[in-house]
């Protein structure tokens, strides 16, 4: 057999030389073959000058007897050689023929026929993309030239042997399956057509793990679907295999095994349950979120993060946002983080652990509140002696203010949403330790705020006793346990106000005026402030002595004595004394009648001012001389024809005496030498009554008034002086 096919190919070989020949005479007509298939062979020629027609001669040149002619007017320049064998080489000859039949010249060529058409046995869709297509061999063919048409579109594809494969397909899409066989000759005509659907196409997974021991499936619709299967195992193939069928898009498997691999694989389903393509997803479970999250406070300002180590976490993220939307986070191996905090803020604490898989879920969102912030800027100011009130700003994270004052008696304490707290009642002369505590409900007390200190005014002094020091001086005594204090002593009346300062437990009060009531008390004062004044004692002093004090003797033996009112005072004692006696009076009225007076005599004057609760006041004043005594024995002799003597006896020698006599008729005054006891007038008209006064004479100014006055008439004698005669008293006198 194979020495038949040796002598067939040697054959041909000569043929196509004789042909090329041939070819080479007949250069100026030539045929050329356009197409081909199994039993036809399509030609055409150029017109040639001179035909009016073409005759076309195919034999067969590997089969005896078999040849087919065909003729073609001049007006045809193309033709087509049907019913010929599959597969099989011919030889064709093409000659161009006058009208007269005669040869003008010829063309020879060789040509094959394409294989014989296919058949499709089966054609079918496993891929959403692609259709499968089995056939049986067509002798004679090299290769296949598969088709799948949809509407005006289509795909081919040229494989060497069955089964083929058409790709690039629309999913869930019918189409029509034809098949053609070729060879070096050329194609087949198409098979008769197959229909096959694409099968559907596979889901495109969205694949998460919402916890630590589940798996979440979703996919978008699948055109043509009517139900979706979908499968999940490990991929290490320990376990079962778990499956759902769903006609949804969505679905979760659970109680899986956290931190494992699982290998997830869907397709969906047409109405006639042929599954279309699958789709396969690793997906693997991330670690459970950490657990038993601890946070405090190590020291203010620091957060201490930590928790349980978790199966399958490689490492770990902490993140913390404080309330006012500011986050930060922490990425550690360990299982714990350090973070600044400030005071009065929330922080809101979440914990991821991560793989290579990815994010844990959302475990637990602690909160934590950080103490509320201190009042740093408070002011404590004393506002009364026994007072403190203390003020300050809001501070963040606060919901209520204590403040607390340590000392003196023990703690006094102020509550209060308020920034401001009074603390009152305070012991004084004290010294507190004053804090502001911060307070909310969710962290209590900040304790760590800062104090100041704060004394207290001093204590009141206590007023022991007031003593007279001198005629405006008054020394006050008090008792007190204050420290460095200063004491101030005011006397407050209606003649105004007096002070005196001193550190010590006395001072004295000078320049008080006379006669005047006051009210006297004392205060303390301090740095820290001033206590409160002490009780109020009383004060009187002494009554004024009197500014004026004006004598007048009435009579001999009696002086009037008048002076001018002493403030304060009520009543008086006036006093008149001498080696040779006291005349002294009490009264209520500012003036007094002293008798017992000695003329002639020099006394001291002296007055008590006397206040209406027995206070005394001893005035002194200038000393008091009595006038000098009156003479006696006064007498009137007649002397010469107009003349009279006075005469009279003298208490002293050494003073001097004024003598006068009032008349009707005239008035006489004479004054005789020192020494001398009578006086002599003349010229004095007779007939006439005449008041006579020898008064000493003094040196203060006009005559002393109340020396006996005695009335003598004096009668005449012709035009002289007759006789002198003694009438008496005068009536004034007498009365005195």
């Amino acid at each position: 057999m194979r020495s038949a096919k040796s002598k067939s190919l040697i054959f041909i070989g000569l043929l196509f030389n004789c042909l090329e020949m041939i070819f080479s005479a007949n250069a100026g007509f030539s045929v050329s073959i356009y197409n081909v298939t199994s039993q036809s062979i399509y030609l055409r020629w150029p017109k040639f000058s001179g035909a009016s027609s073409y005759r076309v001669t195919a034999t067969a040149v590997n089969t005896v007897g078999h040849s087919l002619l065909a003729r073609f007017s001049d007006v045809t320049l193309k033709g087509t050689l049907t019913s010929l064998i599959p597969n099989t080489i011919y030889a064709i000859q093409a000659e161009a023929i006058d009208k007269n039949g005669i040869i003008l010249a010829e063309t020879q060529i060789m040509q094959s026929t394409a294989p014989d058409i296919p058949v499709i046995d089966k054609a079918y869709s496993k891929l959403s993309n692609s259709i499968t297509v089995e056939w049986r061999a067509v002798p004679g063919a090299t290769s296949y030239l598969l088709t799948a048409q949809d509407g005006d579109s289509f795909i081919e594809t040229v494989v060497t042997n069955s089964p083929g494969t058409l790709t690039g397909l629309k999913p869930a899409t019918l189409y029509r399956v034809t098949i053609r066989s070729i060879n070096s000759g050329g194609k087949s005509q198409p098979s008769p057509f197959r229909k096959a659907k694409t099968v559907l196409a596979a889901p495109i997974l969205s694949v998460s793990s919402p916890s630590c021991d589940s798996i979440a499936v979703s996919w978008k619709a699948v055109y043509m679907a009517a139900g979706f299967s979908v499968s999940l195992m490990r991929s290490d193939g320990l376990g079962r295999m778990l499956k759902e069928n769903t006609t949804n898009t969505s679905l979760i498997f659970t109680n899986l095994d956290p931190g494992t691999l699982y290998t997830i694989k869907a397709y969906a389903w047409s109405v006639n349950g042929i599954p279309g393509d699958d789709f396969t997803y690793n997906q693997r479970t991330i670690p459970c979120a950490p657990v038993n999250i601890s946070i405090e406070e190590d020291e203010p300002g620091h957060l201490l993060v930590s928790w349980p180590s978790v199966n399958f976490g490689h490492y770990y993220v902490v993140f913390v946002k404080s309330d006012d939307g500011l986050e930060v986070h922490c990425n550690t191996s360990h299982t714990q983080c350090h973070f600044q905090s400030d005071c009065g803020f929330t922080y809101f604490i979440s914990v991821f652990a991560y793989n290579k898989a990815g994010q844990s879920p959302l475990g637990d969102v602690l909160n934590y509140s950080t103490a509320p912030c201190c009042p740093s800027d408070f002011r404590a100011v004393l506002v009364a002696s026994d007072t403190v009130e203390v003020t300050w700003a809001p501070v963040r994270g606060a919901e209520m203010y204590e403040t607390r004052a340590l000392g003196g008696s023990g703690v006094v304490r102020c509550n209060d949403t308020a920034t401001a707290c009074t603390l009152s009642a305070l012991p004084c002369n004290a010294r507190y330790n004053i804090t502001v505590y911060s307070f909310s409900e969710a962290r209590g007390s900040n304790t760590s705020c800062a104090s100041k200190y704060v004394a207290t005014a001093p204590c009141s002094p206590e007023i022991k006793s007031i003593s007279k020091e001198a005629l405006s001086a008054i020394s006050v005594h008090w008792q007190s346990n204050n420290e460095e204090a200063t004491y101030i002593v005011t006397a407050r009346g209606e003649a105004g106000l007096w002070h005196c300062t001193s550190s010590g437990n006395s001072c004295t009060l000078i320049h008080l005026p006379c006669g005047s009531a006051f009210s006297v008390s004392a205060i303390a004062r301090s740095p820290a402030g001033q206590s409160l004044p002490s009780y109020s004692v009383p004060l009187e002093t002494a009554p004024c002595c009197p500014n004026d004090l004006i004598l007048t003797q009435v009579t001999q033996s009696v002086t009037n004595i008048s002076w001018s009112v002493g403030m304060g005072a009520q009543t008086y004692v006036t006093t008149l004394e001498s080696p040779k006696g006291q005349a002294k009076c009490h009264t209520l009225q500012n003036y007094c009648l002293l008798g017992c007076i000695t003329c002639g005599t020099n006394y001291t004057v002296s007055l008590k001012a006397i206040s209406e609760t027995g206070l005394t006041s001893s005035c002194t004043y200038q000393g008091y001389s009595s006038s000098a005594c009156c003479p006696s024995g006064v007498k009137l002799y007649r002397l010469g024809n107009n003349g009279i003597r006075v005469y009279w006896r003298a208490s002293d020698e050494m003073i001097n005496y004024n003598t006068d006599l009032h008349g009707s008729k005239g008035n006489f005054t004479c004054t005789p030498t020192s020494g001398l006891s009578h006086c002599d007038i003349t010229e004095i008209p007779c007939g006439d009554v005449y008041t006579v006064v020898v008064s000493p004479v003094t040196h203060k100014g006009p005559n002393l008034t109340f020396c006996p006055k005695k009335i003598y008439s004096v009668t005449c004698s012709g035009s002289s002086v007759g006789m002198v005669i003694y009438r008496g008293k005068s009536n004034a006198e007498q009365h005195i």
